[in-house]
């Protein structure tokens, strides 16, 4: 039983990395890339893909990447939002092409400090 475990612990421990934009720097294999959507929001998100540009949260860098995105889409997704995307850098292209359904659009009202 406890080799069944270590072994589970040390698989389930691989997760993929996060990275933002700016350490991208021409990776090729699968990662969680978050950043903030800056635009333009191109395309549409079924048939040729949803195109749009990422930036660092932080803005600390003006470095951005191409996310060609398919998929579902939240209501919540437009410029300025936080969102999360798993896939990998295309090879040569410099497009991230993101796993279908992978999108996620953090809500920004639910990391704000209550005002009452």
């Amino acid at each position: 039983m406890l080799a069944v475990f270590l072994l589970y612990a040390s698989i389930a421990g691989r997760g993929t990395p996060a990275l933002a934009p700016s350490e991208l720097d021409g990776r090729t294999d699968k990662v969680s890339l978050g950043g903030k959507v800056v635009g333009p929001i191109r395309g549409d998100q079924y048939v040729r893909g949803l195109s749009f540009r990422l930036r660092d949260i932080s803005g600390g860098s003006p470095e951005t990447v191409e996310v060609l995105y398919r998929g579902s889409v939240s209501d919540q997704f437009r410029l300025g939002r936080d969102v999360r995307v798993e896939g990998s850098l295309g090879k040569g292209n410099g497009v991230f092409v993101a796993v279908p359904g992978s999108l996620i659009t953090k809500c920004p009202s639910k990391y704000a400090p209550d005002k009452s």
